[in-house]
């Protein structure tokens, strides 16, 4: 006997928010430590203060799938929440989850790590300093940490207002599907 699509959908949404949950906690870790020892060979081996930005990529790149996995993992959620949640005796944790996230104390978690990734680029940024760097190589190396930096709080902020916005999204598209049939 088969599971009734939206009972296997919604298995399988719930399922997937999961699995990037997990994915994103395995992945900070896992790019912090490649960060680390690509550091590490450039610190001990040398090179020219520029080859940072070799290290700064694994940073940006782990940001970027950590941010995707995130908005993903959130857009489900939302439309869990729409699609799923409306009835009296539909399950709850979404809506769960968006009341009281907001009422934890200190503003609650980082889901995107920005502290760790704004942090690690900030010792990355040092590490171009050892050899001493011309003025052109540091004003280079300093533009591409710094525009990281921006990217890092644009996507954090972002990441605030994504759950109010696509909630909103969510339910006038349910509005206008209703409103067709």
């Amino acid at each position: 006997m088969t599971e009734p699509l939206p009972s296997a959908e919604f298995t399988v949404l719930r399922q997937t928010i999961a699995l990037r949950g997990t994915v994103r906690m395995t992945l900070v870790p896992l790019v912090s430590l490649g960060w680390a020892v690509l550091t590490l060979l450039l610190l001990l081996y040398g090179g020219p203060p520029i080859a940072c930005i070799v290290s700064l990529g694994v940073l940006v790149g782990g940001f970027e799938a950590v941010h995707a996995l995130h908005v993903g993992a959130e857009r489900i959620g939302r439309y869990v929440q729409v699609y799923y949640e409306a009835p009296a005796d539909g399950p709850r944790w979404e809506t769960a989850v968006t009341t009281v996230g907001p009422a934890l104390p200190g503003g609650g978690i980082d889901p995107l790590f920005s502290v760790v990734f704004v942090g690690l680029t900030a010792i990355n940024l040092l590490v171009a300093l050892v050899p001493l760097p011309t003025r052109l190589e540091l004003g280079a190396v300093a533009v591409l940490h710094l525009g990281f930096v921006f990217r890092v709080v644009r996507a954090r902020l972002a990441a605030t207002k994504q759950r109010a916005v696509e909630l909103e999204s969510f339910k006038a598209m349910q509005s206008r599907e209703r409103a067709a049939s």
